[in-house]
């Protein structure tokens, strides 16, 4: 089905997937024989339509013994010889005869991992791939077995190889790995990586990290987040949970972030609702700039909101006039008043 169907949203996929995870699993329970389930694992990666997905032999070591295990690897040693000489990375092109290397060297890092061979584990997860993400995986792979040292060590080169955004995530796996093993250095790892990146998500992986010392970073962390101001406000409202703090730098920092304002606004009206109504006029004003049908059920929703906010106050009847002169200003816009009526909208 998948190689007929559009999967843009990703259900059949991820269903394949969970049906993947499952299947070593029932193979083990059902006992079936390891000849037939080394001929199927073969059929299923270079028979069909080889490079949708990968079969973990490490899952399947429980169904198949050592005996079998040892039929899946002479499998792949005659499927690799019968592709001929392996490419040189740079070789590689798109189409099955690299996507069946892909597949034996995915297997051959999965069963240095099964091995729990140290060497082969650092051979095989560093080629072909790009230092950062070479490092990195060799790190993962690393962690696997076990080789908790050696792990941090791995991720802490992928962190350090470059500024790009796959050295981020290695940097805040090697917190990670800190925090799990070597827990006494995880708080200056995360400083140190959020000192690389400054960014919402990476103060909120030093804040909880910091736990009760919170307190001796707060300011550092306030003081370099306010040169991004989305960032600071993204913190605020999401790391530190406090739509206080986060709407006043919104205030002060200058936020022109639509997306984090509407994010805020909704978070902040539960404090101070009437406060958010110019916030929200100034939403709907901006998403009316152009015609867009898309839009306006938002818009109607938005204001629907409005009114609901300022029911019983002074602001009731500008909420109301501000929709008034709404319809007046895009009484060409048919689908706009459609869903201002459905809306219940004066």
């Amino acid at each position: 089905v998948l190689a007929r169907a559009d999967d843009s949203s990703g259900i059949i996929g991820h269903a394949c997937r969970r049906l993947i995870e499952l299947h070593p699993k029932a193979a083990a329970a059902a006992q079936v024989p390891a000849r037939k389930l080394v001929d199927w694992m073969m059929e299923f990666q270079f028979c069909s339509d080889p490079g949708y997905f990968e079969l973990d032999p490490v899952d399947y070591a429980p169904a198949l013994g050592d005996a079998g295990i040892a039929m899946y690897r002479e499998a792949l040693t005659d499927h690799a010889a019968n592709l001929g000489e392996r490419p040189a990375p740079s070789e590689w092109r798109s189409g099955a005869p690299s996507l069946h290397w892909f597949a034996i060297e995915w297997n051959e890092r999965r069963l240095a991992v099964l091995d729990r061979d140290v060497d082969r584990i650092i051979e095989t997860h560093l080629c072909r791939a790009n230092m950062t993400a070479g490092f990195l995986r060799t790190a993962e792979a690393l962690e696997e077995i076990g080789e908790h040292d050696l792990a941090i060590e791995w991720a802490k080169r992928a962190t350090d190889s470059s500024s790009e955004y796959q050295a981020e995530l290695a940097g805040r796996f090697w917190s990670d790995l800190l925090a799990k093993y070597q827990p006494e250095q995880a708080t200056e790892a995360c400083v140190e990586v959020f000192q690389r990146w400054p960014s919402a998500s990476n103060a909120t992986y030093l804040c909880r990290q910091a736990g009760e010392a919170w307190s001796d970073y707060e300011h550092f962390v306030m003081s370099t987040l306010a040169r991004w101001p989305r960032e600071a406000v993204r913190f605020a409202r999401t790391g530190l949970k406090d739509a206080s703090l986060a709407w006043r730098l919104a205030h002060d920092l200058g936020l022109d972030c639509l997306e984090e304002w509407e994010a805020l606004v909704k978070d902040y009206q539960k404090i101070d609702p009437l406060a958010t109504l110019q916030i929200h006029r100034e939403l709907v004003e901006n998403a009316l700039q152009v015609a867009n049908t898309r839009r306006y059920r938002r818009v109607a929703r938005r204001l629907a909101t409005m009114r609901k906010l300022a029911a019983g106050t002074e602001q009731a009847a500008q909420v109301d006039q501000f929709i008034a002169q709404l319809r007046e200003t895009y009484r060409r816009r048919t689908r706009l008043q459609y869903e201002l009526n459905l809306a219940g909208l004066p």
